[in-house]
């Protein structure tokens, strides 16, 4: 399964009203330009301009005018057929994969959990509405839960959605609800989650985001006493039964501790 949610436009919210109209519209631009990256996907790896003005409704000759920008910069390379990723991408990719790249003892662990437990392994990161996926171990069996590194899922529901919202505020947990399927009054629920995760240190979800999928997910503590990332096993419902949820949330919870212990930090940050 794989998703990919990414916000566009301002957030609710914003107040914008000490900025000019030039500024606004350069920011309107490069959220523009943004979104025409955003439309390249290894399932669709070029696009055309036709296909672009037909995914964000603007005017064509908007269109050529932001990928030329964006040709120029390198960040994306046309073709016979369309716009492609562009080699310019490749400086941001590799300082973020050196940045957020796990320490291999961390990929160890990972991968041993993974085995041991035959279930999907994830590392997951908040970043405002969304979590993203930093890191992942899939699990050996053929019917499994698979998201890729990068990935953003919604936060309204979901383990690990849970355990990272334990400090949000409530302008946060607002925002959050307005871009669920239930709206605003899906705050109290949220709350309710998220209280019942920080009392057991763990979550648990069955079905909450996508019909037979369940995860169970526990912190990730920084050095601040913080919650800066939530580790997770996902895969299909049927096998998270109850005594497997126990199992699997006592080597959650040692192996988050081990984390914590050694300092979560991305590779690109330790000294």
């Amino acid at each position: 399964m794989r998703s990919a949610n990414s916000p566009s436009g301002g957030q609710p919210g914003d107040d914008r009203s000490g900025t000019t109209e030039s500024e606004q519209q350069g920011v309107r631009s490069v959220q523009r330009a943004l979104d025409i990256l955003a439309l390249l996907t290894e399932e669709r790896p070029v696009v055309s301009v036709r296909e672009i003005v037909e995914a964000t409704g603007l005017a064509k000759t908007t269109v050529i005018r932001l990928v030329s920008t964006l040709e120029q910069s390198g960040l994306v390379w046309a073709t016979a057929g369309g716009y492609m990723a562009g080699p310019g991408l490749w400086r941001w990719a590799h300082l973020a994969r050196s940045s957020w790249e796990l320490p291999p003892e961390t990929k160890r662990m990972m991968r041993e959990l993974a085995a041991r437990r035959r279930e999907t392994v994830n590392v997951y990161v908040p970043r405002d509405i969304y979590r993203v996926c930093i890191a992942q171990q899939e699990s050996p069996q053929p019917l499994r839960h698979v998201v890729h590194v990068g990935d953003e899922l919604p936060m309204w529901a979901g383990a690990t959605a849970k355990v990272l919202l334990r400090d949000a505020s409530p302008a946060l947990l607002a925002r959050v609800a307005r871009s669920s399927p239930y709206g605003e009054s899906h705050v109290r629920r949220l709350q309710e989650w998220i209280d019942e995760a920080a009392v057991q240190g763990f979550a648990v979800s069955h079905g909450e985001r996508e019909d037979g999928l369940s995860a169970v997910a526990v912190p990730i503590v920084g050095r601040s006493g913080t919650i800066v990332a939530a580790l997770s096993l996902s895969g299909p419902t049927l096998r998270f039964t109850e005594p497997r949820i126990v199992e699997f949330v006592a080597d959650l919870k040692e192996m988050a501790k081990r984390m914590s212990d050694r300092g979560f930090e991305p590779v690109g940050s330790q000294t």
